[in-house]
């Protein structure tokens, strides 16, 4: 090997280990749960980051900072939804990490940390190998986006982050979402999910309560709707005393869009029933026999 290949190697080398060092500063453990204890990242100095699969209980919860300090933490509160949970420390003592600037991209050298004991920081290489979603998850939840990695996930890396060459956090790593596959939520999307349950302890998702199908709209549909439109989404149920029966939605309705939104299939819907739209005076834009109409809802809250 020449020697501009072992500089060249030497340098990435220690690139990484200067980046598991900055972010291991805001690497917590958690432990709030009777197994393996899981991680943490510091959203502020008395707010923990992590994953909801791994607090199993709501009192008795500590986490331990990286100099080894042990801090009582109480739930804030969770969303099974992106499996993330916040916690708040006794005492405001955590590093808050650094978020990235940039979003990961595919192909990008990173590494997945993890602070599963108290004998320090743990770390893992790889590349994203995908930038995919949106995910419907197993708690009938929806995230928008999730980032693929081939860092290997070793036991208690849950709750930690997935940071850049630099150690930036890009995501908040977890096994929790899609039967044990190991992905990340971008820190965009983790930390508005922090932000609102710092504010609420709850994250409000829409309901509208109908079952759906999608549908192809041929062209006599899409010039009543006077767009190029493919598809929409075929009401096959509705239920009783539920948001969409009160806006007057029936068996065989067609819907196309939502507030100024085009609605295309199921995973466009959720998209847009977030917080937001609880509870406000919502457009529906339907098919009904071929004519095009518009309801209005009041969405609910799931």
């Amino acid at each position: 090997m020449s020697s501009a290949n072992r500089n060249s190697l030497s340098a990435l080398s220690q690139a990484m280990v200067e980046a598991v060092s900055t972010a291991a500063l805001s690497t917590v453990l958690v432990n709030a749960r009777r197994r393996l204890p899981a991680t943490g990242v510091a959203y502020a100095a008395d707010l923990i980051v992590t994953a909801d699969h791994v607090v199993e209980q709501d009192e008795e919860i500590t986490v331990v900072l990286p100099d080894r300090t042990e801090l009582s933490a109480t739930l804030v509160g969770r969303d099974p939804a992106s499996d993330l949970a916040l916690l708040r420390l006794e005492q405001a003592s955590a590093t808050p990490c650094q978020a990235a600037a940039k979003a990961a991209q595919v192909g990008q050298i990173v590494l997945a940390l993890g602070r599963p004991t108290p004998g320090g920081i743990q770390a893992s290489l790889g590349i994203v190998t995908a930038i995919g979603g949106p995910l419907r998850t197993g708690q009938g939840g929806f995230v928008e986006q999730v980032l693929r990695t081939d860092a290997v996930p070793y036991p208690g890396f849950s709750g930690g982050p997935l940071v850049d060459s630099g150690g930036a956090v890009l995501g908040i790593n977890t096994s929790g979402l899609a039967r044990g596959n190991f992905l990340s939520i971008p820190i965009g999307i983790a930390w508005q999910v922090a932000a609102t349950l710092a504010q609420h302890g709850r994250i409000r998702r829409g309901y509208l309560g109908i079952r759906s199908q999608p549908v192809e709209l041929n062209e006599a549909a899409q010039r009543e709707l006077h767009r190029q439109q493919a598809m929409g989404l075929l009401l096959v149920g509705i239920e009783e005393n539920s948001p969409a029966a009160a806006a007057g939605l029936i068996l065989g309705d067609i819907l196309v869009g939502i507030g100024e939104n085009v609605v295309s299939d199921a995973d466009e819907l959720l998209a847009h029933l977030n917080g937001e739209a609880v509870g406000k005076p919502t457009r529906l834009e339907i098919l009904r026999g071929g004519e095009r109409r518009t309801l209005t809802v009041i969405v609910g809250e799931r």
